[in-house]
């Protein structure tokens, strides 16, 4: 009875130093998704690359998915993973892979599930703040996905606010 009591009483206490009640949260919405894939497969397919492209939202939740004609099949998977791993990691992930490369401590990054570390996948940002992220995938290069991704953020960069 008295662990019940004790276990009761701390999650009822507030916890120092956390936000109590409703967070806010920005997250970028379907339409602004729909028109970066849109931006991004059509930039690769400008150099003759054919891609897919993936937006998530803040929390890595798929928004927007476009496969352009004769995409591998494997590209779905892997823009969507590329995607979730810079929104969730909050950085583009061909830095990740260099921090990989080049830092033994980071190198178990690519042991968790979901992630995948090679370029391609980049934050969407407001000022600081991640609201999603896109995932390209398809290009002979990761350099050459990013670059469509970049692509993909440019086209809805004035309205992101």
């Amino acid at each position: 009875m008295r662990r019940l009591f004790l276990l009761t009483a701390l999650m009822s206490a507030p916890l120092p130093g956390l936000a109590q009640g409703l967070v806010t949260e920005r997250s970028v919405g379907v339409g602004l998704a729909a028109e970066a894939v849109a931006a991004a497969v059509e930039a690769c397919a400008a150099r003759g690359h054919r891609v897919t492209a993936a937006v998530v939202d803040r929390a890595g939740v798929l928004k927007a998915l476009l496969r352009s004609d004769g995409a591998g099949p494997h590209s779905v998977a892997s823009a969507r993973a590329k995607a979730y791993t810079a929104a969730t990691m909050r950085a583009n992930t061909s830095q990740l892979l260099e921090g990989v490369r080049t830092n033994p401590g980071a190198s178990r990054l690519m042991d968790i599930d979901g992630l995948l570390i090679i370029g391609g996948g980049m934050p969407i940002r407001i000022g600081d703040e991640v609201v999603g992220a896109i995932g390209v995938d398809g290009s002979p290069g990761g350099n050459l996905d990013d670059q469509c991704a970049e692509a993909g953020i440019a086209r809805i960069r004035d309205r992101l606010n």
